[in-house]
């Protein structure tokens, strides 16, 4: 079996994975504390991420070489998925992953800023496209503004600019110490919010389900916030193995089945039915999505060719 199947697996396992795990945060946002779910994935996906190297016999390193940029990264990821999972508790899964699906888009614009990488015109009547499917999901009425729905957007933006930041380090740190970053970045996030939440009198508002206590003598929920930390944990970890494995564009489309994934359980288990505007602009998010992934293919496969050819 070629490397390239192989990572294709791991991906689908991870892709399932990371989707049981918004799921099962949906289904007990109300009930369990988010910060608990998210300050205990942080801490057993570093677990499972250092027994993993100590099996290997690799070194567990989680140092930076770019401290400032590593603390601001992890920060962006913990800030962009509580995002994320807020939105869960008010709008439906398929919204809330087609519009966290605009990723691509801003991951264009931050590598023009910060990768210093051009893009054409077809790229940006791409990005333009994948924003007017975004305006159908959300459906903007100025008298009637549902701000859960601008969450994933959010989450999309700051996950974009982690991992675009994470491409700017590559050189200098590997990318276990990156993962480590994001874990440690949710620990330290999740428990310093707790912290501030429950010993001081904060208006919530918006963000109220923060405010859910922590549980440990419910045995069901905890040991249910115990399996929700274990599925993430290994979910990323598979993500991670996979692009390592397989060609990232392969990965990219394959990860549109969380879409659909989210389309078929939301109907079945939280009778979500996204009504006709929201198919259509989750129709244009993944075209635009999908070409951009092809289009930054075949731009790397020219340069590949252009240096070969100099060599």
């Amino acid at each position: 079996m070629s490397d390239n199947i192989k990572g294709l697996l791991i991906l689908l396992v991870g892709v399932l994975l990371i989707f049981t795990q918004d799921v099962l945060i949906k289904y007990t946002i109300f009930d369990a504390s988010l910060m608990q779910i998210l300050v205990f994935r942080g801490f057993i996906g570093f677990l499972l991420l250092a027994a993993y190297l100590t099996y290997n016999k690799q070194p567990v390193i989680f140092r930076s070489a770019h401290p400032y940029i590593a603390i601001f990264r992890g920060s962006t990821f913990f800030f962009g998925f509580t995002m994320f999972f807020i939105s869960l508790s008010q709008i439906s899964l398929a919204e809330a992953t087609s519009l966290f699906f605009v990723s691509p888009f801003f991951m264009t614009i931050f590598s023009y800023f910060i990768l210093k990488k051009n893009f054409g015109i077809n790229r940006l009547f791409s990005i333009c496209i994948g924003f007017s499917g975004t305006i159908l999901i959300i459906k903007p009425e100025f008298n009637n503004i549902n701000i859960y729905m601008f969450f994933p957007i959010i989450a999309a933006c700051s996950y974009s600019l982690s991992m675009v930041l994470a491409k700017k380090t590559a050189g200098n740190d590997s990318l276990f110490q990156q993962t480590f970053h994001v874990y440690i970045g949710a620990f330290i996030g999740g428990s310093i919010i707790s912290v501030l939440i429950h010993n001081y009198d904060f208006n919530l508002s918006i963000f109220y389900i923060l405010s859910n206590p922590w549980i440990f003598n419910d045995y069901r929920t905890f040991g249910l916030i115990i399996f929700i930390s274990i599925v993430g944990g290994l979910g990323l970890f598979c993500l991670i193995g996979a692009y390592r494995l397989a060609s990232p564009l392969s990965c990219s489309i394959l990860e549109y089945i969380h879409l659909i994934f989210a389309i078929v359980v939301g109907y079945f288990i939280f009778s979500e039915i996204p009504d006709l505007y929201s198919f259509i602009g989750i129709f244009l998010i993944v075209s635009s999505g999908i070409f951009i992934v092809f289009r930054e293919n075949k731009l790397e496969e020219l340069v590949v060719a252009k240096t070969t050819l100099r060599t």
